[in-house]
């Protein structure tokens, strides 16, 4: 073995135990929001909830009315819940996870303090793989997944850096995060080695990684849709007067409202679409440079495609009026379910051109 090979080999030793580190923080991180949402106070949604009844059921709010020759009159005037559409109604955004509580706000800043931590350590180990092979570090499904939990935990660091309030997606994102990179070391490792031919092409930096980048955010929509299902059921619950039980109490009332989780998948969902479409033209335009033809209905173009189909049925259905809301949502987690199969159904269950992905 030469000096360079042993060096290669070394740094992907080094960007293992850097993966296996960032797993140690991001469990850690687990633990600091497990915390936050536990101890962390209620929210203003919360406690307004709670201050309608003592029994949860909206108490109709009393009006006073003047009657002639003085003095007052105390009515009761029937509760109203307004809807400005479907799955929107006038409810606050409750603060995020720590709910305003100094204790859970502590936890929550320690949880996105290791995050940050395991971040760095998991970009330095994607960093050492793509040195230790000299080129792009997704040539397989082991980098590619690896990849993939680290622009995930990006994005989400970035919209804090933009100071949106998105911390309530750190639960579940470093839950996932951990799943991902579990999976990716247990059953997706891959020694670090040379690309097939088919693969060694600038298009590797260019289309994969768009690919890596839209599903990165497409994560982080079907997260805040998946949230939006179960905060819209909270607020109907409300809205009809029902006690939507201690769990939703003590975790649904601290999320956004159901308008604002709906507002933020749709936004985001809307403007990494057209990355989506770029990346399947992107892909043809390699599949014509690699086997001489830009579309061959192979299993992972025919399925890139059915994901931008079910993505662009998603934005229709959010411009039609009897589509919003919880429909809508539906399609956006059908859209994402179909990347999903994609990314793991295709490369591991089906006979592909794309199937020398190291699996």
């Amino acid at each position: 073995m030469n000096l360079a090979a042993a060096n290669n080999e070394s740094l992907a030793e080094f960007s293992n135990v850097l993966i296996y580190s960032a797993m140690a923080v991001y469990t850690l991180a687990f633990l600091a929001h497990i915390a936050e949402w536990t101890f962390g106070s209620r929210s203003k949604v919360g406690r307004t909830a709670a201050a309608l009844t003592a029994d949860g059921r909206a108490a109709a709010p009393k009006v006073r009315v003047a009657r002639k020759g003085g003095g007052t009159t105390v009515l009761e005037r029937p509760r109203v819940v307004t809807r400005s559409s479907p799955g929107a109604r006038d409810v606050p955004d409750g603060p995020g996870a720590a709910g305003g509580d100094q204790q859970g706000d502590l936890y929550g800043r320690i949880a996105v303090s290791l995050t940050v931590l395991a971040f760095l350590i998991e970009a330095a180990g994607v960093v050492a793989r793509a040195v230790s092979v000299q080129r792009a570090p997704w040539g397989n499904m082991y980098e590619f997944s690896t990849t993939f939990s680290t622009v995930a935990v990006g994005a989400y660091l970035a919209f804090l850096l933009a100071r949106k309030n998105v911390r309530w997606i750190g639960l579940p994102l470093v839950t996932t995060v951990l799943l991902d990179l579990g999976i990716a070391v247990t059953w997706l490792y891959t020694e670090s080695d040379q690309l097939v031919p088919a693969l060694d092409s600038y298009w590797l930096w260019i289309h994969v990684s768009t690919a890596i980048f839209c599903g990165a955010v497409f994560y982080l929509g079907a997260v805040a849709t998946l949230l939006y299902l179960f905060r819209d059921s909270y607020e109907s619950k409300l809205a009809d007067g029902v006690d939507p039980g201690s769990f939703a109490r003590s975790v649904l009332q601290r999320l956004p409202s159901a308008a604002s989780l709906d507002k933020f998948a749709y936004r985001i969902n809307a403007a990494v679409f057209p990355l989506w479409t770029f990346t399947i033209i992107a892909g043809a335009i390699w599949a014509g440079d690699a086997w001489g033809r830009y579309w061959g209905w192979d299993a992972k173009e025919v399925w890139s495609f059915i994901t931008w189909v079910a993505y662009a049925a998603y934005l229709h259905a959010r411009a039609t009026a009897g589509w919003k809301g919880r429909k809508a949502a539906y399609i956006a987690l059908i859209a994402f379910a179909c990347f999903l199969f994609n990314y793991y159904g295709v490369n591991l269950f089906v006979n592909s051109l794309h199937g020398y992905a190291g699996v």
